[in-house]
């Protein structure tokens, strides 16, 4: 959010935040006046002296065109101003009845809300009474009332998705507004939110399918938009906010084939040269460095840090995932999902269920690659025990895909080990009949070995 201030302003993301009344009911943003160009007194003498002849011609070539085509202009005025003079009554009435016509399209039936918009810095006409005040709020506040105008199109609050607050500022930005990040040393603001994991999982659940719907939507900033203020940096902020979803597809994979490569013996790679192990350094190293930039410019540490680091593997390997299929179905069956509102902590009393685990689907995914690749590791351990020390080193490497996934999915593990608050039975059976399907499916399948040509297992990607 903070980098974002350079470009365009931060994303809307529902809370903390002020807006203009212009923004929000679908006016452009006013359009800053250009500074005047450079002046011969911004350069120097011998400059001026140079290119001073050469603008005065200019100048007075463009000044006799211009005279040229004032006086023919001229002419044809004085023909038109008899008949223009008749013209303008009806015209001016016309004119005054579509402008009052669109504006009820837009803002609705009410002439008081309607005259508020115009004003300048907002309010109500200084002549309205409080009855009168009082009659034109009910009516606004009615459900009906947004009934057949721009209300949830273009003005206000966008439907169309579970995150309006999304396509709310993405509207406001495509308006050419600007939004500004300020972090107040006293709170400007403070909120709640979902300490457990299930129903955080909910909540990143109900953002990732809005991600979803938006980028199926006619809103989708990869394609709208396009003309109007929206800065060609921030619309790429814009994308990342909605294609995020679909990371969880490769996340699941890359979280499924060290538990397969150790559980079979093989490796998704043929044997890595030392020039693509100098990249594979460079490029963890390069990770490592964004992670301590990102700690010390946002002012937080190495714990939160971590934990958000391991959530993001936690909800794109469930909640994403769930968003995915659920936005699909929406989409392409028509099939709807009801959302609650995620319940949040209101007192310290709440604070006792951190660690506590609700039942819930989402919580199948994490349990499974965990469980896969605690079997994995066991398996290839106990291979190279018993084949002798050779065997080792290819292990290493193996070994270290999975247990960077577990050290991911800890709290995962901590669930299954604690002592109190354990993960439900019912979440533990289906996780570990997924991971034995899974597992037996890939056994059963074999991609190493074909029915002819060169053997898989020694050629590996190399075959051909």
């Amino acid at each position: 959010m903070k980098g974002l201030d350079g470009l365009q302003g931060p994303i809307y993301v529902g809370t903390g935040c002020v807006f203009r009344r212009q923004a929000l009911y679908g006016y452009d943003a006013p359009v800053k006046k250009r500074p005047p160009g450079k002046t011969c007194n911004c350069w120097p003498k011998w400059c001026c002296l140079c290119c001073g002849s050469r603008k005065n011609k200019k100048l007075k070539q463009k000044k006799e065109k211009k005279k040229s085509k004032n006086r023919e202009a001229s002419k044809q005025i004085h023909a038109l101003e008899n008949i223009e003079e008749g013209i303008e009554e009806s015209t001016s009435e016309k004119s005054s009845e579509t402008s009052q016509m669109k504006l009820e399209k837009k803002f609705g039936q009410s002439p008081v809300f309607i005259a508020s918009t115009l004003l300048e810095n907002g309010g109500v006409p200084r002549d309205a009474s409080p009855a009168s005040l009082l009659r034109e709020a009910i009516q606004v506040i009615s459900c009906g009332y947004e009934d057949k105008t721009e209300w949830g199109k273009e003005v206000g609050w966008i439907y169309g998705s579970v995150t309006e607050d999304i396509l709310t500022g993405f509207k406001m930005h495509c308006h050419g507004w600007r939004s500004v990040y300020c972090i107040p040393k006293r709170p400007a603001f403070k909120g709640s939110a979902p300490i457990n994991l299930s129903d955080r999982l909910h909540q990143v659940l109900r953002w990732a399918l809005g991600s979803v719907e938006i980028f199926f939507s006619r809103h989708c900033p990869i394609w709208y938009g396009y003309g109007g203020g929206l800065k060609w940096l921030e619309r790429f902020s814009y994308i990342n906010s909605v294609v995020y979803p679909w990371t969880s597809i490769p996340l699941l994979v890359y979280c499924t084939l060290p538990a397969i490569c150790l559980l079979t013996g093989k490796f998704i790679v043929p044997e890595i040269s030392n020039y693509a192990s100098i990249v594979f350094m460079a490029l963890f190293i390069s990770i490592a460095a964004t992670g301590i930039l990102e700690m010390q410019w946002g002012g937080v540490g190495i714990d939160d840090w971590w934990r958000n680091e391991q959530f993001w593997v936690i909800g794109g390997a469930s909640a994403h995932l769930f968003a995915l299929f659920q936005g699909l179905l929406k989409v392409l069956a028509g099939v709807s999902t009801n959302f609650t509102v995620t319940s949040k902590a209101a007192d310290d009393g709440e604070f006792s269920e951190l660690y506590l685990f609700k039942w819930t689907s989402l919580l199948i995914p994490p349990t499974t690659l965990l469980i896969m690749n605690i079997v994995g590791v066991v398996v290839g351990v106990s291979d190279a025990i018993n084949n002798g020390y050779d065997s080792w080193g290819p292990l290493f490497g193996r070994l270290f895909f999975a247990l960077w996934v577990i050290i991911h999915l800890y709290p995962f593990l901590k669930g299954l080990l604690g002592k109190q608050d354990r993960m439900p039975t019912i979440i533990l059976v289906w996780s570990i009949l997924l991971a034995s399907i899974l597992t037996l499916l890939w056994v059963r399948i074999n991609p190493f070995v074909s029915k002819g040509g060169p053997v898989l297992e020694l050629c590996g990607l190399n075959c051909d």
